[in-house]
Formats: C-alpha cells, sequence, structure tokens
C-alpha cells in the first residue's frame, strides 16, 4: 500500500493505482475527456491524449496527467491548484479552438463530454483563434456517421474497434497538427471491414461518431395516407427507453412504449419477441438436423448482424457453420409482408415495417439484397432506442403519463425465453429449452440454465440431452468471438452450439442504446435482470407454446426448417474477405 496526500487529505492506495482512481478514494474529481475504464470488458482506454487530468505534483517540475501516472510513497498532490486548473482551462480552449461551432443541431448538443467540461470549467468564450482542421464527413454506409472535423483524438474508438472488437478499422493517421483519428488510406467506412456494431459511437464523447439518423424517413412513412405502418420493437429496448426519460436502469416500459408508439400514428405495434421465438423453433430445428445427421459443429448462433459481417471478413473459412437462421426482425418483416399482410388485406408494397432496435447493424442488415423477398426490403426502416426516445420528445408525449397498453395480436403474443433475446447467452439458454424438449419428448425439471447467464466475456456449459452431451459456449465482444473461432478454426474446439454477441453484455449494450461511457457496466447487469424477470413472470417459458407461432405454422410455414421456412426465414453467407 502506499501512502500519499491529495488536496491536504491523507490517502493509502494499492501500488500502481493512478492519481485519478487514488482521487476517487478521496471522492475528489479531476475531470477527464480521453480517458475511459470498462472494468467487465477489459477495456482501459488511458493514453493521457487529451491532458485535461493534469495535476499538480510537488517537487516535480511538469504537471502530470492524473490518470496515466501511479501514485509513489510520500507523494503530494494537488488537484485544484491555481498551476492545474490554468492548464486545465487553457488544454480545453485550445480543443475548442479547432472544434465546430455548431452545437445547437449537433447530435451530441447535451450529450456531448467536451460541452459538459466546457460548462464544468465555466468557459464562456472562444479566446484562442488560429488554423482550424478540414476533413469532410463520411456518410458513405446506413449504420453511422463519422465526422473528423469533431474528433478530439481522445482515441476511444480506436481502443474500442482494437483492443476490444479487435476489428482494426481505426488508427491515428499523420502527424502534430495533421492528426487524425481515420480508416487505412483513408477509406469511407464501407469500404473498410467495419461490422458496424456501433461500440465506437457508444464511447465517442463527441459529435465525431453518430448513429445514422432514420426518424425523418419514418414520420414520412406515418404521415404516407397510402402507407400502412407496422413497427416491432426488440426485447432490450423495453428496458433502457425509460433512462431516456429519467427513470432507473432496467425500469421494464413494455406497455408505456407501445402506447407511446401508437400516438406516434402508427398503425399496428407488435412485438420482435415473437419473432423471436420463432428464430428459436428454426434454429431449435437446425441444431437437432444436425444433431441427428451428424452434421457440421458447432453451430453458431446467427441473430447478430454485426457478428455476421465479423465472420465474412475474418474467418471466411468458416462460413459453413453458422445457423442460417435470419435474425428475428428480419424474420418479422417478411412474414409480416406476406402472413400479416394477407391477413389484413393489405399489399406488400403498400406497408412499411419499421424496426426499433438497440443496434446500428440492423440498419446495414435490412439493405443486404439475399434477404428480400420478391425485390423489396422486408424491412424498410431501422430506428434505434435513442432514436425512438427523441421522436417521443419531438411529437410533445409525456411518457411517463402513459397507460400500459398491450401489443396488437395476431404475431404480439411471445415467450420468456423470447425476452432473454436481448442478454448474453439468452439465445442459446432459449433455444436449448425447445431443442431438449422437442429432442428427449421430456419436460424440463429446471426452465433455466444459470450456467449460460453472467457477464463473462466467455461462458461455457454442457447439457445432457438424455444422454447425448451437448457442449455449449457464449461470447460476447468480438475480441471474445475472436478467440473462439481461433479455437474452431485449429480444430481445438469441442462445442456443439455456440451463441455469439458483437456487443458487450449482448443487444443491452448495443451501439443504439443510451450509452454512459466508463459507468456501463452495473448498467448492463440491470437491464439484463430486468429480461430476466420478464421471463420469470411470463407464463409461456419455451418458444414451441406459444400458440401464435404455432398458428403460423399451421396455416402457412408448414414444418420447422421445411421447405417454405427454410425459404423464408433463412440466409446464407458470403466471402467478403476479398472485397476491399
Amino acid at each position: 500500500m502506499i501512502n500519499l496526500t491529495i488536496n491536504n487529505m491523507p490517502i493509502t492506495a494499492a501500488e500502481g493505482t493512478t492519481i485519478l482512481d487514488a482521487a476517487k478514494l478521496a471522492n475528489v474529481n479531476i475531470p477527464t475527456l480521453c480517458h475511459m475504464n470498462f472494468h467487465d470488458i477489459n477495456m482501459i482506454n488511458q493514453s493521457a491524449n487529451c491532458r485535461v487530468c493534469m495535476v499538480e505534483v510537488e517537487g516535480a517540475r511538469t504537471l502530470a496527467p492524473a490518470c496515466a501516472t501511479a501514485v509513489t510513497e510520500g507523494m503530494v498532490i494537488h488537484t485544484n491548484s491555481p498551476r492545474a486548473v490554468n492548464a486545465r482551462r487553457a488544454i480545453v480552449e485550445l480543443i475548442l479552438s479547432d472544434h465546430p461551432k455548431d452545437c445547437l443541431v449537433c447530435e451530441k448538443n447535451l450529450k456531448c463530454e467536451l460541452q459538459a467540461l466546457a460548462a464544468t470549467l465555466n468557459i464562456k468564450e472562444f479566446t484562442p483563434e488560429g488554423k482550424r482542421k478540414s476533413h469532410p464527413k463520411d456518410i458513405s454506409n446506413y449504420s453511422l456517421i463519422r465526422d473528423p472535423e469533431k474528433c478530439i483524438l481522445c482515441r476511444r474508438c480506436e481502443t474500442m474497434c482494437n483492443v476490444v472488437q479487435t476489428v482494426g478499422v481505426y488508427s491515428a493517421i499523420n502527424r502534430g497538427f495533421e492528426t487524425v483519428i481515420g480508416t487505412a488510406f483513408d477509406a469511407p467506412i464501407s469500404e473498410t471491414e467495419c461490422t458496424y456494431c456501433g461500440q465506437c459511437v457508444s464511447v465517442c464523447p463527441t459529435g465525431a461518431l453518430v448513429k445514422a439518423d432514420n426518424t425523418r424517413e419514418v414520420w414520412k412513412a406515418l404521415n404516407d395516407p397510402e402507407k400502412l405502418v407496422v413497427v416491432q420493437t426488440a426485447p432490450a429496448v423495453r428496458v433502457a427507453l425509460g433512462e431516456l426519460f429519467g427513470l432507473k436502469p432496467g425500469a421494464r416500459v413494455t406497455g408505456k412504449m407501445i402506447a407511446a408508439l401508437r400516438r406516434l400514428g402508427f398503425d399496428y405495434v407488435m412485438d420482435t419477441n415473437f419473432a423471436a421465438d420463432l428464430t428459436v423453433m428454426e434454429e431449435a430445428a437446425e441444431l437437432l438436423q444436425r444433431i441427428e445427421n451428424s452434421g457440421r459443429f458447432p453451430m453458431l448462433t446467427s441473430c447478430c448482424p454485426a457478428w455476421i459481417n465479423f465472420i465474412e471478413f475474418q474467418f471466411p473459412e468458416l462460413l459453413d457453420i453458422p445457423s442460417t437462421c435470419r435474425s428475428p426482425h428480419e424474420m418479422f418483416g417478411v412474414v409480416a409482408k406476406t402472413y400479416f399482410a394477407e391477413r389484413v388485406g393489405v399489399r406488400p408494397e403498400d406497408m412499411t415495417v419499421v424496426s426499433v432496435m438497440p443496434c446500428l447493424a440492423k440498419k446495414y442488415e435490412l439493405h443486404r439484397p439475399e434477404l428480400e423477398h420478391h425485390d423489396f426490403a422486408n424491412v424498410d426502416y431501422v430506428i434505434t432506442t435513442t432514436e425512438l426516445a427523441e421522436m417521443i420528445k419531438e411529437a410533445a408525449i409525456s411518457f411517463g403519463s402513459l397507460p400500459d397498453e398491450a401489443f396488437d395480436s395476431l404475431m404480439g403474443e411471445s415467450s420468456g425465453a423470447a425476452a432473454i433475446f436481448g442478454s448474453t447467452g439468452g439465445v442459446i439458454e432459449a433455444t436449448v429449452r425447445t431443442a431438449y424438449e422437442r429432442y428427449t419428448n421430456k419436460k424440463l425439471d429446471k426452465i433455466e440454465f444459470s450456467q449460460l447467464r453472467g457477464m463473462e466475456g466467455l461462458r461455457e456449459a454442457s447439457v445432457d440431452f438424455s444422454g447425448t452431451r451437448l457442449n455449449i459456449a457464449i461470447a460476447h465482444g468480438l475480441g471474445n468471438t475472436r478467440r473462439l473461432l481461433e479455437d474452431i478454426r485449429d480444430g481445438k474446439s469441442e462445442y456443439h452450439a455456440i451463441e455469439i454477441m458483437a456487443c458487450p453484455g449482448g443487444c443491452i449494450g448495443g451501439g443504439g442504446q443510451p450509452s454512459y461511457p466508463g459507468k456501463i457496466a452495473g448498467i448492463l447487469k440491470k437491464r439484463q435482470l430486468a429480461l430476466y424477470e420478464e421471463d420469470a413472470e411470463n407464463p409461456i417459458r419455451c418458444a414451441h407454446e406459444n400458440k401464435e407461432v404455432l398458428k403460423l405454422y399451421e396455416e402457412f410455414l408448414g414444418e420447422p426448417f421445411g421447405e417454405k421456412a427454410h425459404k423464408l426465414l433463412h440466409t446464407r453467407y458470403f466471402d467478403r474477405s476479398r472485397a476491399l
């Protein structure tokens, strides 16, 4: 243990502790901008790039960055000395001098960490004036927008993309004043190996990386009298949306969310959980087909489009192992524009399907041509949790005062198994529930598979299918995924089924969710617990007990994994490693 003094207060901290963390022990706040620490996903960004956290150490000639300086015995530190405060203000003023002044119309207005820091430091005018960098905005893809002029070189996106996700899209380019965080050869994002997971957007402190906004297109569809507009909502949305209206993390707001969507003008409000049950039926049937026919193992889940992008770019030699099931919202879209359109007497081309998702990769996914049916997209627009909140606020709807309402029928019923799709481990647990009962013709004694739950990056379990041992693994975060895929490629894997989610925590931590850089771990656990509570309270716990799904197969699809189901609900993958 190390003894030191911070602002005249004696502190004892473990060896190796930074000044920043030691100050927290004394409830001393040192402002930061580039620093971020995600303990649960093993991400630490402490490159000390911004120098905002500079403090004065007695006996030292220069100020020290608190985030990257370890404490030493007897160290005397002043975080609020005139020298430290003036340096901090000067640094932020210099950052602002090279930053666009369009705060009022910026995506990050009132949510920008630079803006908040400037207010904290009482900076009310732009004192330094000088040359400003100029870089074009990258709007080349459907998921995110990159504006290098708003980049403050914190390198959070670089750490997230390269260290946590191991995708490797971002790096520093050039030197000195010309430095910018960009892509190899300054290529647009659409010409890189970007998976569109959106985690870079989640950690960006300014408006340099933001989601692509589709609310204008959705408003236009809602105001078109010729269109019947159907909306579906993912399970992770309902446990995060309330945070944007002042509710606690993990608050379940399903009923109020449905009421808000009706007041926005959607003709039918339906549940992606219905399609999650449909996905379970198809995935379980596919898994059993591989078991019974000595098929290719392991089978990998395919609900996450960012992870599918990852395997297509990084491991094309393994494209025969993911499940061929489409993601739930794409399954919903094709069923909505065939089965549902027939039932309500509407031509598919006169129907607009909108998905409310926690994910930015879904925006890209709906444009994949192999997912089209009869030459039109099954899902027309994707908006995120944050975009839905923006629409509700724009319409001046008092969210907290709304009554709880229920989803529309026909494609609104779902099981508890579908609810847990939103959390890492949930997809494979839901699939195992149905696969076990279909394979053994027995009811499960215990419906929850606790060994599949948790926030560890890699987890594994073994399930006894009446003498047939099924080895299962879970990975969330693409860095963890890479390790699993390398083992499979090298013949070291003995798993039969693996669930993979690109984002930390699964969909609850998606790039379209409310984000809190450096503080997300506890919030993810609360969202996860809320989904498991929804599962436990649902009288239907397994997908194969969903009467609306069974009716869909009886009236329209035929058998799970059958010819018609395969044509409408399954897809194929492509080697994109040579596409660049």
